[in-house]
């Protein structure tokens, strides 16, 4: 069986321009990458979105990645020093767009499994969970191959996912959990009037300067052993009022909570329900409240998966991971309804940026890793 390369196969997956929702024939390249190697790989299409099941042998313990190979737009391409589709390698590094975030990780992870099964079937299984749908809604990618998984009886045993977690090196930070996301975006609504008669009218913009400074001053709570302290942050606050002399009739304003486990998404919206009702009573004016729950937090308490997964680390880099919480949201989300799951990848300094590299070395810095990972977790 020959040797995959994680970066020539990098470097093909970053050539796909794959830019959510397309797959510009990104699940083609890992399909050829897999397919001699003994993985039966199923393509599955959800809304117009592309995602790949790829799974080598029929029997537990089974070992899943995950990951994706969508990307989010370059943007100016002029500004770019490198064609952000070439993936062109300039001074040991690797340029293009999804070089971190994290197509580079998806090729690791082939070549990792590639030298784990080399001359003999895994004592389990092994299978790829890659989805075209995570830079964007993330409703037709992960969470609905998930249920495919479910609907067949496939079931999963632990999972890593490959996002771009490392500060300065390939395996120094394992994340174990995630904050949640709640949005709400909130209207006050009063009436309008003549700024000279402001008692025929009733102002909005006060009632929201109040429930704006209600909610900001409020302490979610102080952080638990592995989670930061929750914070709430305002992200607009809009009249859209040109005149000077009329009292506006309707003040908007939107806010996102990252919240740890400390928290649900429902203990947050009946706690902003609770404040805005006071108002209400108050003040006099209707205040509209509108949710989404963008994620739910999650930790993978740390025990045996977690102490594996660091052996590994360090049999390769020589310490541990640091286990970590921060960041946005990720498909782990998805996938901790299903199994204990971390996420450990290269650094991700440059991900979503004009310029995205990775150095070369530090893809295979995580192949190595993976493929410590797979034999301490068949061994």
């Amino acid at each position: 069986m020959a040797a995959l390369d994680p970066v020539a196969l990098a470097q093909a997956l970053i050539r796909c321009p794959s830019v959510t929702p397309e797959d510009a024939g990104a699940l083609d390249v890992l399909c050829e990458a897999l397919s001699p190697l003994g993985f039966e790989c199923h393509r599955l299409r959800f809304g117009e979105v592309d995602n790949l099941y790829a799974r080598i042998g029929n029997s537990a313990p089974h070992f899943c990645f995950a990951g994706h190979t969508d990307v989010v737009p370059p943007g100016d391409v002029v500004l770019w020093r490198h064609d952000p589709f070439a993936a062109e390698i300039k001074g040991g590094t690797l340029h293009g767009r999804g070089a971190v975030d994290m197509k580079s990780a998806i090729a690791a992870f082939a070549a990792a499994a590639a030298r784990h099964i080399e001359g003999h079937a895994p004592r389990g299984s092994i299978s790829l969970l890659i989805t075209g749908d995570e830079e964007g809604p993330a409703i037709d990618g992960t969470a609905k191959v998930l249920d495919w998984l479910r609907e067949r009886g496939d079931t999963i045993d632990h999972c890593i996912v490959g996002e771009p977690t490392a500060t300065a090196q390939s395996g120094d930070t394992l994340k174990i959990g995630r904050r949640g996301s709640l949005t709400a975006r909130m209207i006050v609504r009063g009436m309008q009037g003549h700024v000279g008669y402001p008692h025929k009218a009733l102002n909005p913009i006060p009632v929201m300067a109040a429930l704006i400074a209600r909610l900001s001053w409020h302490v979610l709570d102080k952080g638990t052993a592995h989670f930061e302290p929750s914070t709430l942050s305002f992200t607009t606050v809009d009249v859209g009022n040109p005149a000077t002399n009329v009292i506006p009739a309707t003040a908007r304003a939107t806010l996102n909570i990252r919240f740890n486990d400390t928290h649900t998404a429902e203990s947050l919206q009946d706690w902003i329900e609770g404040e805005t009702q006071s108002l209400t009573r108050s003040s006099g004016a209707e205040i509209d409240l509108d949710f989404v729950i963008g994620a739910r937090a999650f930790l993978t308490e740390p025990g045996a998966f977690t102490d594996l997964v660091s052996r590994a680390v360090k049999s390769v880099t020589g310490n541990a991971p640091e286990l970590s919480t921060t960041g946005g949201t990720s498909d782990a989300r998805f996938i901790k309804e299903h199994c204990p799951v971390a996420e450990l990848g290269l650094p991700g300094g440059t991900m979503h940026k004009t310029d995205e590299c990775v150095p070369v070395a530090e893809i295979e810095r995580l192949a190595d890793i993976y493929t410590a990972i797979l034999e301490h977790y068949f061994a």
